[in-house]
């Protein structure tokens, strides 16, 4: 079938292109599994749309064909924000609403409209894409590798939750979410430039932040509720969002939808903020940082629980010079890494130079020393994993002396963490 390509024009007033956009959108909801639009979450929508300055793509049925109208049969769209890589943040495709009909799966219309993605993002000079995903073996065949991970915690806050004691100058005062943004934006742009694996925020944050709307309730969030963490010069420096989340026997749950602090009292004294909800014994929180203070404060460590561990932000290096110097490494040394990139974007062989913890990069037609494919160099950009650890899995080859000089110079002692998806 000849299928129509093509971007939603949001300059068009019409009446067909009004209707073209809302049946994208609704495309988009239900291969989420989510309900019809509702008039507000369009207006949301839109108003992200404007903010980031998204590019919306389809691929829709020809004229004249069987169920050929305003709604496309697959769906695509980015924008661009920054990715902190370490030593500096670079320009990054953020790539979202990855969708397909069920009635036209394995035409190859997702990976026309991702190949073309990533055409039009080297087109455009930036050096990275990313995504966060719903099924994690699908991204890996056009190049991208999990470069982040995220942890779900669940922490008791009945009887045998207690925290050691430790000094905080400040304290905690309730929040109105609905005024939040000035306060959120603010600290979401402190950990951005703070945190390696993080990535800018999109505008839709905005209204979920501030209970402006709610996926599950298809409406205004009218639980979510607010704290911040003061300094004792009365400055805000950290926040804490999080909502009631009903029982479960005899679990009375909050769950906790941010939790943003610049040092680690805050953190500790926003985390006893929450173990001390009334009707409450158990916190959950699904953006738990690898670095975080609270199991080893607890008075009982089992009070807090692993619930699940996932892969989080998936990264396509397609500039590798500008990738690998943006990073920060270890060790000085030298070493040339063959990529293997069957689109193209990042192959070839390039010779990395480390000294004082910053990497020039240059190409070079010289024998390489180890080899690794572009999904696998996506995970090393952000130190995610570990040389050898990549090596035994056999997603890097080399001998062991060339390895272990990799690895000396690129692993780092700390996780990448990025806590927005998108």
């Amino acid at each position: 079938m000849d299928y129509q390509f093509d971007t939603l024009d949001f300059d068009d007033d019409s009446d067909a292109a009004r209707s073209r956009r809302r049946s994208w959108l609704q495309a988009v909801m239900h291969g989420f599994q989510e309900g019809r639009i509702e008039d507000d979450y369009e207006k949301i929508w839109l108003t992200h749309v404007a903010a980031d300055d998204v590019v919306c793509r389809g691929a829709w049925l020809p004229e004249g064909a069987y169920g050929a109208g305003p709604a496309p049969v697959a769906t695509t769209s980015w924008f661009d924000k920054t990715l902190n890589l370490g030593r500096e943040q670079l320009p990054l495709r953020m790539i979202t609403d990855v969708t397909t009909s069920p009635a036209h799966r394995r035409r190859g219309l997702v990976r026309r409209l991702m190949e073309d993605c990533l055409s039009d993002t080297v087109a455009h000079g930036l050096p990275l894409a990313a995504l966060t995903v719903s099924e994690a073996t699908i991204y890996g065949r056009w190049g991208f590798g999990t470069a982040t991970f995220g942890q779900e915690v669940e922490l008791d806050t009945g009887p045998r939750f207690g925290l050691r004691d430790f000094t905080d100058p400040g304290r905690v005062e309730l929040l109105d979410p609905a005024g939040a943004w000035p306060v959120v934006s603010e600290q979401l742009e402190l950990f951005h430039r703070r945190s390696r694996g993080s990535v800018g925020t999109p505008g839709f944050y905005e209204p979920l932040f501030t209970g402006a709307w709610n996926f599950h309730e298809s409406g205004p969030d009218k639980k979510l509720r607010g704290a911040v963490h003061l300094t004792a010069d009365e400055r805000v420096d950290g926040v804490l969002l999080w909502r009631p989340d009903g029982r479960d026997g005899d679990k009375r749950k909050v769950k906790v939808m941010l939790h943003l602090a610049e040092d680690p009292a805050a953190r500790l004294a926003l985390w006893q903020f929450a173990g001390g909800i009334d009707l409450v014994n158990h916190v959950t929180y699904g953006d738990f940082p690898p670095s975080d203070p609270l199991p080893w404060a607890l008075r009982d460590l089992n009070a807090l629980k692993l619930a699940h561990r996932y892969e989080f932000l998936w990264v396509r290096v397609l500039d590798v010079a500008r990738a690998l110097a943006a990073r920060p490494w270890t060790a000085d040394g030298e070493i040339v890494v063959d990529v293997v990139d069957a689109l193209q974007h990042a192959a070839g062989r390039y010779r990395v130079a480390t000294r004082d913890g910053v990497a020039e990069v240059a190409r070079v037609e010289t024998d390489a020393d180890v080899q690794l494919d572009v999904e696998a160099l996506g995970t090393l950009s952000l130190g995610a994993v570990g040389v050898g650890t990549l090596h035994a899995a056999g997603r890097i080859r080399g001998e062991e002396s060339p390895l272990k000089r990799l690895a000396a110079m690129a692993d780092l002692p700390d996780e990448p963490f990025n806590i927005l998806g998108f």
